[in-house]
């Protein structure tokens, strides 16, 4: 039985466990694909790197929401986050998108660096990892912006954890969706009713490490072992077997990402 754990943040400078360790633990675990996504450019290029070194993980290059601000009217640093889609084992752009509930940075600023991001993904044919937090509406209309792009946009909406109409949405504009340990932990009736109703050919799994531990583990650094622990769960909350959750979160990830 085989996990990928989507999208977790192993490279982070300040990660606080020994990345290595942890990608031998996530194996016997049976989490044999790992891919590190960037917020930054700096850790980006640390994702790509840490994606070198391992046979078993790929990079995501991202500038999220919150860094707008540090990169919009920064032509230098966009040309150098541009020039890492190029590298080996870039398998994503992201995690980029919208986020309204801290708004670190300007919604119009973040709005630029989405679009940036959008263009970036259809150039090099990439899919793309997406953060919308309490700012769908606004994230739909720059979206739908690139129906007409000659290439359609694929991707995930990581971190999912909103409810039945904001699935719809994502469903029907064909991203996958990405879920975490949030779904062992939430009070919220309607996120587990959205998790429950995800096409099977729609979901991945990730962990967000070193955030989002799942229960029982919470207060632990998180890891990406622990997306077993997700699996366990959703299998169990959605009717299915963790060997067949685990046959097709693998096979989407595998199919979205280009993974060997």
């Amino acid at each position: 039985m085989q996990f990928v754990d989507t999208h977790c943040h192993l490279q982070f400078a300040d990660y606080p466990l020994d990345p290595d360790q942890t990608l031998k633990d996530a194996a016997r675990d049976g989490v044999t694909r790992v891919i590190a996504v960037g917020c930054t450019l700096e850790d980006s290029k640390a994702a790509v790197e840490f994606a070198a070194r391992h046979d078993n993980v790929w990079a995501a290059i991202g500038l999220h929401p919150h860094e707008a601000e540090h990169y919009v009217d920064n032509p230098k640093s966009l040309q150098e986050f541009r020039d890492l889609a190029n590298k080996p084992k870039v398998v994503a752009i992201g995690e980029t998108g919208l986020d309204y509930f801290y708004e670190h940075s300007n919604r119009g600023d973040q709005a630029k660096l989405l679009r940036f991001q959008l263009d970036l993904a259809l150039e090099h044919n990439l899919p793309l990892i997406f953060h919308v937090r309490e700012a769908f509406s606004d994230f739909w209309k720059i979206f739908d912006e690139y129906k007409s792009a000659s290439q359609r946009l694929t991707g995930v909406v990581h971190s999912f954890s909103s409810g039945p109409d904001d699935l719809k949405s994502i469903i029907s504009r064909g991203l996958h969706v990405g879920l975490n340990g949030i779904m062992t932990f939430t009070k919220r009736g309607d996120q587990l009713e959205a998790a429950k109703a995800v096409p099977k050919e729609l979901l991945l799994l990730e962990t967000d490490a070193p955030f989002l531990t799942p229960a029982p583990f919470r207060g632990k650094i998180g890891e990406s072992k622990y997306v077993r622990v997700t699996g366990e769960f959703l299998a169990k909350l959605r009717g299915e077997s963790l060997e067949d959750l685990a046959k097709t979160t693998t096979e989407n990830a595998k199919e979205l990402f280009k993974l060997t």
